[in-house]
């Protein structure tokens, strides 16, 4: 497997619906575990929605590259 087949893989369209469907799912979830506090007393500081949106890529980025080097590999075999 080569670094350029990985990267082909990582924007296919089926890796990126797939990690946006994770994204959704899964950062809703992170966000209440990690920010539960914030979130309950309404004190969101300057760094609250930046650390929201970051949090989407977390997922996002886990199930792309899990997805590409899937997809990688069974191109291998």
């Amino acid at each position: 497997m080569t670094f350029s087949v990985f990267i082909k893989n990582f924007i296919r369209k089926e890796t990126t619906l797939r990690a946006l469907k994770v994204a959704i799912v899964v950062a809703p979830i992170l966000i209440v575990i990690n920010h539960f506090d914030a979130i309950i007393s309404g004190n969101f500081s300057s760094y609250f929605y930046p650390k929201c949106l970051l949090t989407f890529f977390v997922p996002y980025t886990v199930s792309a590259f899990s997805s590409a080097m899937a997809y990688s590999q069974s191109d291998v075999r």
